[in-house]
């Protein structure tokens, strides 16, 4: 069970990662920003075992195995990702795991489609990032620069370990080599002389044109009814900060649990046991077994 079956979806735009039967109760996996479907390489099958379900982790556009994006990438475009994906799976309304960027993805999607998420199950990742109204034109003219720009040549590495070690130094969050090997793997393809390049998106980099204000993500926060458990890290994202308070203030229904770990604990080998004991608990208490 814990070797997972690779997945087209959404006519074969979205690649992915399945654990599980088939035929049981089908959970979707959303990774976070230059992340891939590995990212729960660990999670998933501990949980499909323990509550006899299927997980389907899927590569975001510009990610992993599924095809660049023509335009943008949005967060909000990322949405279509996920409806694409439970469309075709079945999902009328779906359970969602999903960490970082997957977790704000899934956030707007509860908050504008509240019929089509049952339960939003978020590690390190809730709301958006954001940029106050002010700074708008600012954030406007970084994107406009950045998309005008020639798009460089993905990295090429000699061996996985370099592209690992490229990783793990060039991180936005901290990571180690162990914990980074499997996103790292899949996001690489095989020059057929030995060396790997980079599949990823370069123009994931590129800032956003536009970002939803602060004010906009506390009130699609508000927005969602399905029950919410937010795993952290007790060294992740986001910890007491101010602005991490006031979203999860404004989730209506949320369960929090602080674990020790980094930004993928869910991916951290002395972690993710303890991960996957708060879902499974989680699980039981809501649905009063």
């Amino acid at each position: 069970m814990s070797d997972p079956r690779a997945i087209r979806l959404a006519g074969g735009r979205l690649a992915g990662l399945s654990w599980g039967d088939d035929a049981a109760p089908t959970w979707l996996a959303l990774h976070g920003w230059l992340d891939n479907a590995a990212s729960f390489t660990r999670l998933a099958p501990l949980l499909a075992r323990r509550l006899h379900i299927r997980i389907v982790a899927i590569d975001f556009s510009g990610h992993g195995h599924s095809q660049h994006a023509a335009g943008d990438y949005a967060l909000w475009d990322y949405c279509h990702d996920l409806l694409d994906a439970a469309d075709e799976l079945g999902l009328e309304r779906a359970t969602l795991l999903a960490h970082s960027m997957g977790a704000g993805v899934s956030c707007l999607t509860a908050a504008a489609l509240p019929e089509r998420v049952d339960r939003l199950i978020l590690i390190d990742g809730l709301g958006a990032l954001t940029t106050p109204a002010g700074d708008a034109a600012q954030q406007l003219h970084k994107g406009l620069r950045a998309f005008r720009r020639s798009l460089s040549a993905a990295p090429r590495y000699p061996d996985i370990k370099t592209a690992v070690a490229a990783r793990v130094a060039g991180g936005v969050t901290p990571i180690d080599a162990d914990t980074a090997r499997p996103v790292v793997a899949r996001n690489l393809s095989d020059e057929g002389d030995g060396h790997v390049r980079l599949r990823t998106d370069g123009r994931l980099l590129w800032p956003s044109p536009v970002r939803l204000t602060p004010e906009q993500v506390l009130a699609l926060l508000g927005a969602i009814k399905a029950p919410v458990l937010l795993i952290e890290g007790d060294s992740g994202i986001l910890g007491e900060r101010e602005s991490a308070a006031a979203a999860r203030s404004a989730v209506s229904v949320l369960t929090r649990r602080v674990l020790p770990g980094g930004h993928h604990l869910h991916l951290e080998s002395g972690a993710v046991a303890a991960v996957a004991q708060a879902i499974v608990d989680w699980q039981v208490l809501d649905e009063g077994v």
